[in-house]
């Protein structure tokens, strides 16, 4: 990788695809009731996080990869999670980068679903029943 990886975007393309591929709007009668079943579904979706199986890549030089150039974004999720980073220094590089792709998968779902105007979607379909 020769550019620094964007972690926000590659978790949100990740997000956009499990929604057009495993959603279904008409199951949500809300824009909310959507968000919250994503960030609890997401969280553990080894697609999009990694935090399942505790690795995004199941590849420790790709995460290092990504990694490079993004340590400030995981002093960052570190800070906001309430650790130093011992543990995930003592973990690795697939760690780090779980943690950050967790960091993120808050925001990352309500830019998706703002940008892909899923509200309005939602909206539409409420109307047809």
């Amino acid at each position: 990788m020769s550019e620094k990886y964007n972690y926000l975007e590659a978790v949100k393309e990740d997000v956009r695809e499990y929604i057009n591929n495993e959603i279904k709007l008409l199951d949500f009668s809300s824009l909310e009731e959507l968000e919250e079943k994503l960030n609890d579904d997401l969280w553990i979706n080894d697609n999009v996080t990694g935090n399942a199986s505790g690795s995004y890549y199941c590849n420790s030089w790709k995460s290092e990869e990504a990694l490079s150039h993004n340590w400030d974004l995981l002093a960052e999720a570190l800070e906001n999670f309430g650790q130093d980073g011992t543990d995930i220094l003592k973990q690795g590089s697939e760690a780090m980068d779980v943690t950050i792709r967790c960091y993120l998968l808050g925001q990352a779902i309500a830019e998706v679903l703002e940008e892909d105007d899923i509200e309005e979607k939602l909206e539409e379909n409420q109307a047809e029943e």
